[in-house]
């Protein structure tokens, strides 16, 4: 696997193609990659599900292109394809919009209000420029009413691609290029973090998971020092160190034995907790996680993956959180499970959303989800936020995060 394949999906620039069936979006797709990624058809919907393409784009980096089906698809099968499509404006962070043959009319129009009431940048590529040219008009509203940026491509003769790529690299916004710390800000620049990673079921035979891989290369990039180990030697791992470490992080399901033996003075947090700030919105979390005091029995949670995994032994998700919570609440509840990029439009029937730590999705599929949660007044938190509020430690593992006169 090269460095560009091995890139987590969740730390790409997630770009998603969009627009009506036949306009070559699949063809634009193939000619950024300089392969046959997707299937390229003059029947209007080869495209069924979405057709995703990681590769590296220079300065930029690791990026991922989504490759969707047409948004005007018909019939039955052609509802759901586009339904699916539209799925992808949850975890898109730049959109190009393709047309062909100077139509332009409602789809266009609503991919335009949705991209811009979620913050999104939105790029237009007029493709086929072979054949027809944008007529000036079209090009004038884009432009000055819209204020969107455009290129003229053809897909089919690979012309305009180092313009459309300029165009990328100009809206993918400054923190693309500035990579987010997830611990290294939180501690000393010669800072000393315990980090402690149980070695159970489900861990991956041979390697660590990808929340620990990453805070570890955080720490290393910074010039911090990262002692790692497990629940079981942590006490004797402590008392080797010549100082308090300025940190320990946990997998958030040991954070009950790792806090009795972690002295008060020492804080403490979890990797999913740092996810959580890292992913999505720490303080509407915390402000999510804080109404699960206000749970009676027989309410309704939904538990949401946003990776797919064969459930082992004591699952977090369908296993731990659930017995925690509802020894918490003190009577039964209702959990309702979905993975990968499954998500209800209609959240008013959950009393509360629990969301993984997000580490194999990107943060705009984090910040929609929570986004949509908001506007149905629904509370949402994560794993590692309400595994700690279950088992009593929910203030201190947030500690760490709010300024110093908030804390203990």
């Amino acid at each position: 696997m090269s460095a560009t394949q091995a890139t987590p999906r969740g730390m790409r620039l997630h770009i998603g193609i969009f627009g009506r069936r036949n306009v070559g979006k699949s063809s634009l797709i193939n000619m950024i990659a300089n392969q046959d990624v997707s299937i390229v058809s003059e029947v209007a919907g080869a495209t069924a599900d979405p057709v995703e393409k990681p590769m590296e784009l220079l300065p930029l980096g690791p990026v991922l292109f989504i490759d969707t089906a047409g948004l005007d698809d018909v019939g039955a099968l052609g509802k759901e394809r586009a339904l699916r499509s539209r799925r992808v404006f949850d975890r898109t962070e730049l959109a190009i919009l393709v047309i062909a043959d100077n139509v332009w009319g409602v789809f266009e129009e609503e991919v335009c209000q949705e991209f811009k009431g979620r913050g999104v940048p939105l790029l237009v590529a007029f493709n086929k420029c072979d054949e027809t040219l944008p007529s000036e008009e079209l090009v004038r509203k884009i432009r000055d009413d819209l204020g969107l940026a455009s290129a003229r491509i053809s897909a089919k003769d690979r012309v305009g691609l180092p313009e459309l790529k300029r165009l990328i690299l100009e809206n993918a916004g400054d923190d693309w290029f500035s990579p987010a710390t997830i611990l290294s800000d939180l501690i000393p620049p010669d800072g000393t973090a315990v980090l402690v990673i149980p070695i159970d079921k489900e861990a991956p035979k041979g390697r660590l998971i990808l929340p620990q891989v990453q805070v570890i290369r955080d720490l290393l990039d910074h010039g911090q020092t990262a002692l790692v180990t497990r629940e079981t030697e942590l006490k004797t791992a402590l008392g080797k160190l010549a100082t308090a470490p300025d940190i320990v992080v946990t997998d958030s399901q040991a954070f009950q034995e790792v806090a009795q033996k972690v002295p008060r003075e020492i804080p403490l947090t979890g990797f999913s907790v740092l996810f959580a700030r890292l992913k999505g919105d720490l303080g509407v979390m915390i402000e999510g996680t804080r109404s699960v005091a206000k749970l009676k029995p027989g309410a309704k949670i939904l538990v949401a993956e946003s990776c797919s995994h064969h459930p082992i032994g004591e699952d977090i998700g369908r296993v731990k959180i659930p017995r925690w919570l509802t020894n918490y609440v003190g009577g039964a509840l209702e959990f309702h499970h979905v993975q990968g990029h499954d998500f209800p439009e209609n959240l008013t029937q959950f009393d509360l959303i629990i969301q993984c730590g997000g580490c194999m999705t990107n943060r705009r599929a984090i910040l929609s989800r929570i986004m949509r949660a908001k506007e149905q007044n629904v509370p949402i938190t994560n794993y590692g936020l309400i595994i700690a509020f279950s088992l009593g430690i929910f203030e201190r593992a947030v500690e760490p995060f709010l300024p110093k006169s908030m804390g203990a």
